[in-house]
């Protein structure tokens, strides 16, 4: 998102390459033959990707968490909040989403339908092999999208939908300012990369954990414009799935971010017909699960989770 913002800037450095078409790339979406196997540290899907899958499992789990990550991370934003969770009885599970980490095509685009589908699966997964124990899914920027889209329609069978700072500024809340040169770059020259090199922008007070993303190979660095025009596409996706949400929502934003703008997430919470939990932080950053103040947001999620982890027993599921 913090390229986003600077796109029409950005776009002014290489006009010359306009000149050449082409269009946005996705990566195929293989035809499911299978039956999708969750393995120790490896998640198949139904068209035989494998995702990779971090855990941190609690003795005596009294619910687990499903953790999304957002754009150019991967399962490793949770290594700080997973095992704290742990700890509490709650397990953790985040996986590599397709183009990221270690996933298969890294860098390239995957789609949104293959972005849900993926996570229903994994859903469905956990839940068949921890039958009776309560589940949440947490997304964290662009995995809120994902989180959100996935949820429409009751499309996930989860207990709740916890969302830290998620990625909802689509082109329904976009000006044309932004909307137009982001189309015409993702269809004229697509695998141009950007940076957001000298920006000015911060995703969190956590200057050491920045620093390691910085040196971690599996952080993407460099951004193909038909990546950022897709990801647009969910986040709009995921806008425009919010009222259609039924889930119980813990709905997170940090007063500094720099990375998402308060209006499109203030917007979102007066959309939400389910029941809905809405906490802002005063010192929070965008990375409110890695920011300095991280506990506090991990003790709320605790605490939500606490209050809701009683509706799959009440249900008798």
């Amino acid at each position: 998102m913090r390229l986003l913002r600077a796109l029409p800037t950005m776009l002014l450095l290489f006009v010359p390459l306009l000149l050449v078409g082409c269009a946005p790339f996705q990566q195929p979406y293989g035809t499911p033959y299978r039956s999708p196997i969750l393995l120790t540290d490896v998640a198949i899907m139904r068209d035989a990707t494998r995702l990779p899958l971090r855990r941190w499992e609690a003795e005596r789990p009294t619910a687990m968490i499903i953790g999304v990550h957002g754009f150019n991370d991967y399962s490793r934003m949770y290594e700080l909040a997973g095992p704290w969770f742990a700890e509490r009885g709650i397990s953790v599970y985040a996986y590599d989403q397709r183009g990221f980490g270690a996933a298969p095509g890294a860098g390239r685009w995957p789609g949104s339908v293959a972005l849900t589908s993926d996570l229903k699966t994994i859903v469905a997964l956990l839940k068949d092999q921890h039958q009776g124990l309560p589940i949440f899914v947490i997304g964290a920027s662009m995995g809120g999208a994902v989180a959100l889209a996935s949820a429409a329609d009751d499309g996930l069978p989860v207990d709740g939908v916890i969302l830290a700072a998620p990625a909802v500024w689509g082109w329904s809340s976009m000006s044309v300012f932004l909307k137009a040169p982001l189309w015409v770059s993702a269809h004229v020259a697509p695998s141009k990369m950007l940076t957001g090199e000298g920006l000015e922008r911060w995703p969190s007070d956590n200057t050491e954990m920045l620093r390691e993303l910085f040196r971690d190979p599996l952080v993407i660095k460099e951004t193909r414009i038909d990546a950022i025009y897709g990801l647009v596409g969910l986040m709009d996706e995921a806008y425009l799935s919010v009222p259609r949400v039924t889930k119980p929502v813990l709905l997170l934003y940090g007063e500094k971010d720099e990375i998402v703008p308060p209006e499109p997430i203030d917007a979102v919470a007066k959309q939400f017909t389910s029941p809905l939990t809405y906490k802002t932080y005063p010192d929070g950053w965008h990375m409110l699960l890695r920011d300095k103040q991280r506990e506090t947001v991990w003790r709320d999620i605790e605490a939500w989770i606490k209050d809701h982890e009683g509706n799959t027993r009440a249900r008798g599921s």
